[in-house]
């Protein structure tokens, strides 16, 4: 019998994270440690939990998630998108809840490339007249 799976990518800043809703009982496991020991704040395991909170699927499903690239934040930010797609994939009917909330948007701000002249994207040497 074929194992029941859900499926969803998430992108933030530099981190990817690839996603698996599998029925369960709402554990949370990220690079195969549990999440508070992954990001050790409350935070951040908030902010992976805000779409299951919000669609009551936390019972549910058990999250298996690989996350790669960027810093805890993004990488938080980057499961939670990656949540809330495998939840539309799951269920149709959530999306417009998802959507409402913002959590099927991709935020787009990224780190600013460096200028040739500057020290970093914007920072300039000291200006002096002489």
């Amino acid at each position: 019998m074929a194992k029941v799976m859900f499926y969803g990518t998430g992108r933030r800043k530099n981190a990817i994270a690839r996603v698996f809703l599998v029925p369960g009982e709402g554990r949370v496991t990220i690079n195969n440690k549990p999440v508070s020991e992954y990001f050790g704040r409350k935070t951040l395991e908030m902010i992976v939990r805000q779409p299951m909170e919000l669609t009551g699927a936390a019972a549910r499903f058990d999250i298996q998630a690989k996350v790669l690239g960027g810093g805890i934040s993004g990488q938080a930010g980057a499961i939670k998108m990656g949540i809330a797609r495998a939840l539309v994939q799951a269920d149709p009917n959530l999306r417009t809840s998802l959507k409402r909330a913002g959590f099927l948007t991709r935020d787009p701000r990224m780190k600013e490339r460096r200028k040739y002249g500057l020290k970093k994207a914007r920072k300039a040497s000291q200006f002096s007249k002489r």
